[in-house]
């Protein structure tokens, strides 16, 4: 399963981020002080046995003279649990050929098919420099890798930013190229290939490659003592292998809408026929993102809107809104809420029809189906009399969408086909310098 808390999302979108906030150094009379360090454990946890995330991360930052900087990441994660695999749910149980090809599993009836073959541990590195270039201008370059059993990433960044207006303007433009390699488990199916029975791998090939570039435009204003705005720009291309390997369409009956009935060779194989997935081998996202700051004295509010489209069919966006409260001297709470929303791609379907022409793209993944979200978070901080800080962060994620009623078959009608989702998100960081 290839879940990236991007899972490459979201988790699970929700993904959520690793290190809540940037690296910043503590408060310290000492001037040789000048590695400031940002660690945190995050659990995400989704309902009925789905993916479970454990996250430790590491974050590094030296101040060298001249505002020269270096900053260092290091990022290991496991999941584990259960993912949607894209069938439909039956009033029987169902069987699957697992991923390597080399067993079953079954779902229960009236259940939402769930892989519980998932399991996954990443490590993650990246490291950038940043230093002035002249009076007004700032450029900064970075490397990041992260390798798990089924994927290797390998990417690089640059940025350059350009002081106006005595500093209180600032443009910025950003480049990053990434390769990623991709190595299924039993390897990548052929799209649209039927699922086979155990140990029969002819509609497998080998391993396969993505290639992403990213373009960043940024503006920031200070409009005065107490408020910023921030607006970026941003586009993506991707192109190559930009199938999930491991998610399935259910071939389902004109009339009745269940899943046709096959017979394993063996009894060692799928019960129904199902095929793999087949999406676009290119893909063009563009963005919106707007933040403002304002500080009503020592309490700081934090607004921002993020909009998204791509060459798939998919809108979305995200409303979202902090406010860090100071409790005394040395305590803030800061309450989070979010919400998202996404239209459906353009090739998202939650079933195939038996007796009707294969469609060139395909695809069941909950992900690329219309959906809203809403998270609710609360964070408390405590500064220590040393100024260094640590943190809890509670997050619970709520998830619900449709299936269009077009796509509904015959008794399809009558079961759950997008299951809602939520997650709880716990996070404990500590900040500290030496």
């Amino acid at each position: 399963m290839n879940d990236k808390l991007n899972l490459h999302a979201a988790l699970a979108a929700a993904t959520c981020a690793l290190l809540g906030t940037p690296v910043a150094a503590p408060a310290a009379d000492d001037a040789s002080q000048r590695w400031s360090f940002d660690t945190s454990l995050l659990y995400y946890g989704e309902s009925d046995d789905r993916v479970q995330d454990i996250s430790a991360a590491l974050s590094a930052q030296r101040d060298f003279d001249d505002d020269r900087k270096l900053s260092l990441n290091l990022t290991a994660d496991t999941l584990t649990g259960a993912s949607a695999s894209g069938a439909i749910s039956l009033d029987r149980a169902q069987t699957f050929t697992s991923p390597s090809g080399k067993a079953t599993y079954s779902t229960p009836a009236g259940k939402v098919p769930l892989d519980d073959t998932f399991l996954d541990t990443r490590i993650a590195l990246s490291g950038s420099w940043t230093q002035p270039l002249a009076r007004l201008y700032t450029v900064s370059g970075g490397l990041g890798f992260s390798n798990e059993y089924d994927y290797t990433h390998l990417g690089a960044n640059a940025s350059l930013a350009r002081d106006f207006n005595k500093r209180n303007t600032t443009l910025s433009f950003g480049v990053a190229y990434s390769q990623d390699d991709i190595k299924p488990v039993g390897g990548a199916p052929i799209p649209l290939s039927q699922m086979l029975d155990v140990g029969d791998l002819r509609n497998k090939r080998g391993d396969d490659s993505k290639d992403v570039l990213d373009l960043l435009l940024g503006f920031t204003q200070v409009l005065g003592r107490n408020t910023i705005v921030r607006v970026n720009y941003s586009y993506s291309d991707s192109s190559g292998y930009l199938n999930d390997p491991y998610k399935l369409l259910s071939v389902v009956d004109p009339v009745t809408g269940d899943t046709v009935t096959r017979v394993a060779a063996g009894g060692q194989g799928p019960d129904g026929v199902y095929r793999y997935e087949n999406r676009p081998d290119s893909r063009t996202k563009q963005g919106i993102y707007a933040e403002m700051k304002h500080a009503f004295g020592a309490r700081v509010w934090q607004l921002s809107y993020r909009f998204m489209t791509d060459d798939w069919g998919i809108d979305s966006n995200t409303l979202e809104t902090r406010l860090r409260w100071p409790l005394g001297a040395a305590n803030f709470i800061e309450p989070q809420l979010r919400y998202y929303t996404q239209s459906a791609a353009d090739f998202y379907r939650s079933s195939l029809i038996a007796g009707q022409p294969l469609p060139e793209y395909a695809s069941a993944d909950f992900r690329l189906g219309e959906f809203d979200a809403v998270t609710l978070g609360i964070k408390f901080g405590h500064r220590t009399a040393t100024g260094n800080e640590w943190s809890t962060r509670l997050e619970y994620y709520q998830q619900s969408g449709d299936v269009p009623g077009n796509q509904i078959v015959g008794r399809q009608a009558a079961r759950e086909q997008y299951p809602d989702l939520s997650a709880l998100i716990v996070q404990f960081g500590y900040r500290f310098g030496l």
